[in-house]
């Protein structure tokens, strides 16, 4: 071999392991610059899905959460807190994230698929034997490719693929998941300002109550017992206003971290009254299997099961051979040589490898085993899937039925309370009873107006947890 050709075979192999690490210096001026950059970097970052898809916009988002359903309750108010979650909330930026990880992540296993090309270029300055220094120039081309004949990288693509079509039913949950939380707060909020207004009044009437008690108390009327029982009531229905108002800023807190604000803002959110919200479209009492089977979690444990079963192909395919193709392209010369790329110049070189694993301590074997055991576990989630679906859907359409039963028991009880109250007050009016008794009487119609406004929110609360049990196909 010619010592030209040894230096050239040196220098292929210490370019293959050459690594280029270019290195930057930053001065603190370029700080603010790389920092009005990191908003615009963020942008284009999530733009690539517009290149793999053309069609591609944010209408799946509205499909995910179905605002058929939300607009229903007939709210401006409630779809606006909805539309501000599907474009603000965090979980959902980061579910649109992962999705995107799952298919770069796919692409890259696509990758191994194709050949694996290089160009490079290694000056090299040397000295052989009995001749002078000088130096040398080469530019190695080389081209890497494993022949997939059993199909095997193809089926590792496949599996990769089921995780990034599973990421979308994760995507999809999310956004279920995220509506019905803004949805359940934001009811809460309408029922607990219904309940404060008439816990204001029953603090209102109590306090009445009490200086009454404690002036027919001096007078003699009344028991000592009886006024500090009255004073019990007024205390005790100040504290429930005060848990009440507690409650109602938490609830606030929250509804502002799921539509992606600051708590800071709440002063400002507009709540309406429940008085005014009617749900207009009638919820089914039976829900069909078809609905069930397309839960996102329900698609999820199936795409699963598709993927550990590709996987154990995979395992069983790595007991067979990898045949590998090589190609080599060099080009060498010395300082003062004849062009860089004449054919004088040039070292090609083509070569084909079987290679087949005879002793691995057992690795292969392990590992299909292994594959299976995932399999058999994505099995048995799939069937605990199953079930879970059912009783989830079976638990929403019991709760919404009961809880309309019980609210059509508390809309009759509110109509004798109401009649009641009315004969009480004509008997005040004729001086047949005292202001005392009507004032009890009044702080009972009340109590039975705030366990109205609960159910009646309730309820409303129920059908958020039928449209999420259904994955939103209500």
């Amino acid at each position: 071999m010619k010592s030209k050709d040894i230096i050239a075979i040196g220098i292929v192999f210490s370019f293959l392991n050459m690594n280029f690490l270019p290195a930057f210096a930053i001065a603190d001026s370029e700080l603010n610059k790389a920092d009005k950059k990191a908003q615009i970097k963020k942008e284009k970052m999530l733009k690539h899905r517009f290149k793999r898809n053309k069609k591609y916009d944010d209408s799946y988002k509205c499909e995910y959460v179905n605002l058929d359903f939300w607009n229903g309750f007939n709210d401006e108010n409630l779809n606006n807190y909805i539309n501000l979650a599907i474009k603000n909330n965090y979980d959902l930026k980061m579910a649109t994230l992962n999705v995107d990880e799952f298919y770069q992540a796919t692409r890259i296993q696509f990758a191994n698929e194709l050949p694996q090309a290089g160009l490079g270029f290694s000056p090299a300055y040397a000295k052989v034997l009995n001749q002078s220094a000088d130096w040398m120039f080469a530019f190695p081309m080389i081209i890497n490719y494993e022949a997939d004949i059993f199909l095997k990288n193809r089926d590792k693509t496949r599996s990769s693929k089921k995780l990034y079509e599973g990421s979308k039913f994760d995507e999809r949950a999310a956004y279920i998941s995220i509506a019905s939380a803004v949805g359940t707060v934001y009811f809460n909020l309408v029922k607990l300002n219904d309940v404060i207004e008439k816990q204001e009044e029953i603090v209102k009437l109590r306090k009445q109550i009490y200086e009454i008690m404690l002036e027919s108390n001096r007078e003699g009327l009344v028991s000592t017992s009886d006024t500090v029982k009255a004073n019990k009531a007024y205390v005790n229905g100040t504290s429930q206003l005060i848990e009440y108002k507690k409650q109602r800023t938490k609830l606030l807190n929250q509804l502002a971290v799921l539509v992606g604000d600051s708590p800071e803002n709440t002063g400002s959110y507009k709540i309406s009254k429940l008085s005014d919200i009617k749900y207009s479209k009638e919820i089914p009492t039976e829900i069909p299997s078809e609905i069930i089977i397309n839960r996102p979690d329900y698609l999820k444990s199936e795409k699963m099961l598709e993927k550990y079963g590709i996987d154990i192909r995979v395992a069983k395919k790595e007991f067979l051979p990898s045949i590998n193709l090589s190609g080599l392209a060099l080009f060498l010369s010395q300082s003062g040589g004849s062009g860089l790329f004449s054919s004088g110049n040039g070292i090609y070189a083509l070569a084909a490898a079987a290679m087949l694993p005879v002793f691995t301590g057992g690795k292969r074997i392990a590992n299909l085993r292994l594959k299976k055991v995932q399999y058999d576990k994505a099995l048995e989630n799939y069937h605990k899937t199953n079930l879970i679906a059912i009783q989830e859907v079976n638990d929403a359409l019991i709760t919404v039925q009961r809880d309309n039963e019980k609210l059509n028991e508390h809309k009759k009880q509110l109509k004798l309370e109401t009649e009641d109250f009315g004969y009480t007050q004509q008997r005040y009016n004729h001086g047949i009873i005292s202001k005392l008794d009507l004032l009890q009487k009044q702080e009972n119609l009340l109590s039975v107006n705030q366990l109205l406004s609960s159910t009646t929110a309730d309820c409303y609360v129920d059908y958020i947890s039928l449209y999420k049990a259904t994955g939103s196909k209500i």
